[in-house]
């Protein structure tokens, strides 16, 4: 069994990175998805593909992987630059403003 230990990243549903802290453990396909062809429903018999586990920090993984005899590989997050405005969404309501506000 080989597994891959990553941060995931934000979804495009949410603006901050607050459920895109922890880190996931989870397991390589062993086998690849069949078609089926009468309903044309896509299946696999690998049950392990659906497990994901979660945790709190990447040594907490690795301890887990490392105790269960699971083989992996960490994926390295890919830091992003915040985004952040001098004066941000409020600006749009300042009475201190240069010019007039249009759309």
């Amino acid at each position: 069994m080989r597994a891959r230990i990553y941060q995931p990243a934000k979804t495009a549903m949410q603006s901050g990175t607050a459920k895109a802290k922890g880190w996931v453990l989870e397991f390589a396909p062993a086998s690849a998805r069949e078609v089926d062809p009468l309903m044309g429903w896509t299946s696999s018999d690998d049950t392990q593909a659906q497990v994901k586990l979660r945790f709190d920090t990447r040594e907490a993984a690795e301890a887990y992987a490392a105790s269960k005899g699971i083989e992996f590989e960490v994926i390295e997050p890919k830091s992003r630059k915040p985004v952040i405005r001098p004066r941000g969404y409020g600006e749009n309501f300042a009475t201190d403003r240069r010019g007039a506000w249009t759309h």
